[in-house]
Formats: C-alpha cells, structure tokens, sequence
C-alpha cells in the first residue's frame, strides 16, 4: 500500500497536481465473501488520514465496494420519484405532449445516466428502475399505479430497463470500433478477426467482438 501512494504522489507531482487528503477517500472492491476482511484502519497520507469508505460518488455515479450498484439505484429511484411528485402537481395545467416532454427531460435522462454501468445486474436491482418507468408512464396516461404498461411503453416508443441498457452498450461498442469514442475505451474492443489464433476461423468474417477470458468471475465479468 506504501508502494501504490508513493506512485499516486509521484504522478501528482509530475502532472503539477497536489493532493487533497481532506477531499480525498479509499474504497476497497472486494468480493462478496471477502467484506468483511476489508481493512477498517485509515490510511496515513503525510500526515492526515483518509478513513476507506464502502461507497463513493464520482462523475455522477455511486460505487459500492461489492459493486452491486445499490447505492446508485437507491439514490436514482430517490430523485426520480421526487421529479415525479413535482410533475404530478402541475399535470392538471400542461398538456399531453409538454408532461412527457417534462418527463422525459427530467425524468428518464435521470434514470438513463450512467445505465451502462448497470449492466449485469441481476433482475431484482432493475426492477426498482422500471418501477420508475411504470410510473412515468401512469403518470402521463392518468392511468392507476396497477395498469399494464406494455402497451404504453409502445405507444410511447420507450424501451424497458435491461434494453435501455442494452442499446447503450452497443452504441458505445459501435462507436468505439468506429474511433467516435476515446482511445482507452477504444482500444480495449477487438474484433476476432484481429485476434492471431483465432483469424482462422469462421467468425472472424462477421464483426462478432473478441470477448476476454477473467480469471475472477465473481467480479471480473
């Protein structure tokens, strides 16, 4: 660990950056199994020290040390049903087409930001955000809180959950395998037809991506 903060001071210094132990927080990723091993002892930087946390926000996403993401939905849900309730208040006074526009602006940006970072989960954790969903949609519609809502997701051309997901990470993938993404993601998508041991083969004339091998399934997938 003495290693690894003589690096980050290191790099500090050499980008003309000064580090900030008083905005500063260390968070372990560990499995599941190992929580309750974490280290609860703070760190020493200098000589302040930074006590590890067990979640953490940055660019606008929540990260729990399990990286189960619960903290980013239970904090999504949270903000969304408060904007709905807003909404609610007014809907008496706008019309049709402005309520979804408001929801939409709102609302599903919201619920969509950082949804990439959601893929995985299992399906009890998105379903608190397609309550949200479901509940958009009555809210425009003036429907009851148990009306179906498949077919008001069609009329409205909304996708569920798992497929905004889903459609986000194959724009970013296209985007990526088309330079219209940063070069570290970029560089990180191989078609199989660049792959040596594998050009030989009969996917490597379609645009299938290479999928690495993890070695932690657990969190490495």
């Amino acid at each position: 660990m003495s290693e690894c903060l003589a690096d980050v001071a290191t790099w500090m210094h050499s980008n003309r950056l000064q580090l900030n132990t008083a905005k500063s927080e260390v968070i372990w990723f560990p499995s599941t199994r190992r929580q309750h091993q974490i280290p609860q002892s703070p760190l020493v930087v200098g000589s302040d020290a930074v006590v590890p946390v067990r979640a953490f926000h940055d660019l606008g996403i929540d990260l729990d040390s399990d990286l189960t993401m619960r903290t980013h939905i239970a904090k999504t849900v949270l903000g969304c049903f408060a904007m709905l309730r807003q909404l609610r208040s007014i809907r008496r006074s706008v019309s049709v087409p402005a309520l979804q526009s408001l929801v939409v602006a709102l609302v599903l940006t919201k619920l969509d930001y950082g949804s990439a970072t959601l893929a995985g989960l299992p399906a009890v954790q998105l379903n608190r955000l397609q309550t949200v969903l479901n509940a958009a949609v009555w809210l425009i519609y003036w429907r009851r809180k148990f009306d179906h809502v498949s077919l008001l997701l069609e009329e409205l051309h909304w996708l569920r959950v798992p497929e905004r997901i889903t459609i986000r990470l194959a724009v970013l993938a296209y985007r990526c395998q088309y330079n219209m993404a940063p070069r570290y993601l970029a560089t990180q998508l191989n078609r199989v037809s660049n792959v040596g041991h594998r050009q030989h083969l009969r996917s490597s004339s379609s645009a299938v991506l290479d999928v690495p091998r993890t070695n932690r399934a657990t969190i490495g997938d």
